[in-house]
C-alpha cells in the first residue's frame, strides 16, 4: 500500500508555516500602540477605536506593494528593508490626507516558505511600522508552489489611519500665493524600478555588487535604500499648523502628483534648481540617456513629498522640519491659472 499523500508532498508545509507565525507575533509586539486588541494568529486583527477629542472621525485606508523594487531585495538576498518601504508607501498615500496611521496589514506570498527571508521581511515591516507609529496587527502569509520563482515573493500591505473631518487635508483651501516645500527623499523609494533596471542591468551591463563611483557606493546599496516615511512628520506639523495641500511623489513625478491637489482655478510654479537633487538621478539620466521630461514624471528627483503653506506659516514649518531631521525646500508657489491648458510650469 502507498503512504497516503500529503499537503507537503505537494509543496505546502503547514508546520512551517505554523512555526512562522510564532516568530511573527513575537515580531508584532515591538509595535505596540493603544487600541491593539489580542495578538497575530486569530482569523482577524482587533482594534479598539479611540476617538476622544475629535468630532466626527473619519477612517482612512490605503494599499500598495514595492514594485519590481523587490528584484533587487531578490538580487542583493537582502529583505530587511523592502518592509519599510511597504508601509512607506501605504502611510505617505493617507497622511496627505492628515490622516494619523493606526494598524497595518500585509500580504506575503511566494513559492516556498523561507522561514529565515519570512523573518527578514516582517522584521522591516515592523521597523516601517515603528517609523509610522502604527501597529502591526495582522497578515497573511502564503505558501503557492509552482507559482513564483524559487526564491522570490511579492508583498502588499495595509493601513487604516484615522482623522477628525475638520482636519482632513483636501487641497480645497489652497488659492494664489500660497507656497510649495518639498520634503527630501531618501532617493528612489519604490518608483521607477522597472526603467532603472533596464538601464542599469541591460544597457550599462552592471551587476548589483558592482562600485559606482558617481554613487559613492555599490549599485545595490543605492537601489535597495527604504523609502523614507513622512507620516509622524506630517501628523506633527499639521497637529499645530494648518497645511492645506499634500502630496505623495510617486509615480508620475511631482508634476502629475501636484496637480491631483491643486485647485482647476490655479496653477503652480515649480524652481528646478532650488532643491538637492540626489546623485542617483544624474547617473540615472546620463547612463540611460533619459530625457528630462522623463525624469521628470518618473522619478521624484530628490522630493518624496510636497506640502502647500500659507506664506506666513512657511518659515516656522521648515525650522520644525529641520529640527525634526528632514531636509525641505521652498520649491514653487501657487499662481493664478490663466488660459492656458499647460497647469504647472517648471523654471
Amino acid at each position: 500500500m502507498t503512504d497516503s499523500l500529503t499537503y507537503a508532498d505537494a509543496g505546502v508545509d503547514i508546520d512551517k508555516a505554523n512555526a512562522l507565525v510564532n516568530k511573527i507575533k513575537e515580531i508584532a509586539k515591538q509595535t505596540p500602540r493603544a487600541g491593539v486588541m489580542g495578538e497575530i494568529g486569530g482569523f482577524g486583527g482587533l482594534f479598539s477605536l479611540n476617538i476622544t477629542g475629535m468630532e466626527k472621525p473619519v477612517l482612512v485606508s490605503s494599499t500598495d506593494g514595492v514594485g519590481t523594487k523587490l528584484k533587487i531585495a531578490f538580487m542583493m538576498g537582502k529583505h530587511d528593508t523592502v518592509g519599510i518601504d511597504l508601509v512607506a508607501m501605504c502611510v505617505n498615500d493617507i497622511v496627505v490626507q492628515g490622516a494619523k496611521p493606526l494598524f497595518f496589514l500585509d500580504y506575503l506570498a511566494t513559492g516556498k516558505l523561507e522561514v529565515d527571508t519570512v523573518a527578514e521581511i516582517i522584521n522591516g515591516i515592523a521597523e516601517g511600522c515603528r517609523q509610522a507609529v502604527c501597529a502591526l496587527i495582522g497578515g497573511e502569509t502564503a505558501e503557492m508552489p509552482g507559482f513564483y520563482r524559487d526564491n522570490e515573493y511579492d508583498l502588499a500591505g495595509f493601513v487604516v489611519g484615522i482623522v477628525d473631518n475638520s482636519k482632513i487635508v483636501d487641497g480645497s483651501e489652497i488659492h494664489v500665493g500660497n507656497k510649495v516645500i518639498g520634503i527630501a527623499s531618501s532617493g528612489l523609494h519604490s518608483n521607477g524600478y522597472s526603467l532603472v533596471r533596464k538601464i542599469c542591468f541591460d544597457i550599462q551591463k552592471l551587476k548589483i555588487d558592482d562600485y559606482v563611483p558617481e554613487l559613492g557606493k555599490s549599485l545595490g546599496e543605492e537601489l535597495i535604500i527604504p523609502t523614507k516615511i513622512y507620516s509622524d512628520t506630517i501628523c506633527r506639523i499639521h497637529r499645530d499648523i494648518p497645511i492645506l495641500g499634500l502630496a505623495h511623489i510617486t509615480g508620475g513625478g511631482i508634476g502629475d502628483n501636484i496637480l491631483r491637489i491643486i485647485p482647476k482655478s490655479c496653477n503652480v510654479v515649480i524652481r528646478k534648481g532650488s532643491w538637492d537633487v540626489p546623485p542617483v538621478f544624474s547617473f540615472l539620466q546620463q547612463a540611460g540617456k533619459i530625457s528630462e521630461k522623463e525624469m521628470l514624471r518618473t522619478f521624484n528627483n530628490g522630493i518624496g513629498m510636497i506640502a502647500v503653506l500659507s506664506e506666513e506659516v512657511v518659515q516656522d514649518v521648515l525650522e520644525r522640519l529641520i529640527a525634526m531631521g528632514e531636509k525641505s525646500y521652498i520649491i514653487g508657489e501657487i499662481v493664478e491659472r490663466k488660459n492656458s491648458d499647460t497647469r504647472i510650469e517648471w523654471l
